[in-house]
């Protein structure tokens, strides 16, 4: 018996995915756990549908996401920062103030996008990686600009 699975199943296959099962395992365990349903010719088109809009979907992701990307390399952040003697700062400059910066200017980043080894201490020039919600990681650059 062919059945569409609606969740995934371990040993079986992912969700959307048509495979051919015993009837009794259909019955007695995919069906009533709603795990699955029959492969009618109905149920293969609406799948068939629902598979067409998924990579639709998942294609205009991919595409805001490399023009997030884009516009995003090219960028310089100017963080203000209160220092001291020789450059070092009073505190840190955090992810959650890059992230406040990079929504200054329309980016929908959030602090946990942000990616630092560790708090910036130091004026000047730094490298931090901003990792994208489709998992591409991109570098911005942040200038720490100190004031007295």
């Amino acid at each position: 018996m062919k059945v569409i699975l609606l969740q995934d199943v371990p040993a079986l296959g992912r969700a959307g995915a048509l495979v051919e099962v015993k009837e009794g395992y259909a019955r007695n365990y995919l069906f009533p756990r709603e795990l699955a349903r029959e492969a009618t010719e109905g149920a293969i088109r609406d799948r068939e549908t629902r598979q067409r809009a998924e990579e639709q979907r998942r294609g205009r992701e991919q595409k805001e996401a490399e023009d997030l990307a884009q516009s995003l390399s090219g960028l310089i952040l100017e963080i203000k920062a209160r220092t001291g003697a020789e450059g070092r700062l009073f505190g840190a400059v955090t992810a959650q103030q890059i992230a406040d910066a990079l929504q200054k200017r329309g980016f929908e980043i959030t602090k946990k996008h942000v990616e630092l080894e560790h708090p910036i201490r130091i004026e000047g020039f730094h490298r931090v990686a901003v990792r994208l919600p489709t998992g591409r990681l991109v570098r911005v650059d942040v200038n720490v600009v100190g004031m007295k």
